[in-house]
């Protein structure tokens, strides 16, 4: 498995700009100030995306991503 720097570079940009879209939402959660059943389900649905686009990138290194946008 070889990863070239152009890819790794492409794969990082990626990463930081996913990671600032979902603090972005934790963001807003938060200064929304939603009622705290749908504050705490908005925060486990948020939860939840970030571990699937984080398993996505790690998966998408060994060239099985399970999500693909194409």
């Amino acid at each position: 498995m070889v990863i070239s720097l152009s890819s790794l570079g492409t794969s990082l940009l990626y990463l930081v700009v996913a990671g600032l879209i979902l603090w972005l939402f934790y963001w807003a959660i938060e200064k929304v100030g939603l009622p705290e059943p749908f504050a705490k389900i908005a925060r486990v649905v948020l939860i939840v995306v970030t571990v699937i686009v984080a398993l996505n990138f790690i998966l998408g290194f060994f060239g099985h991503p399970f999500v693909q946008l194409r």
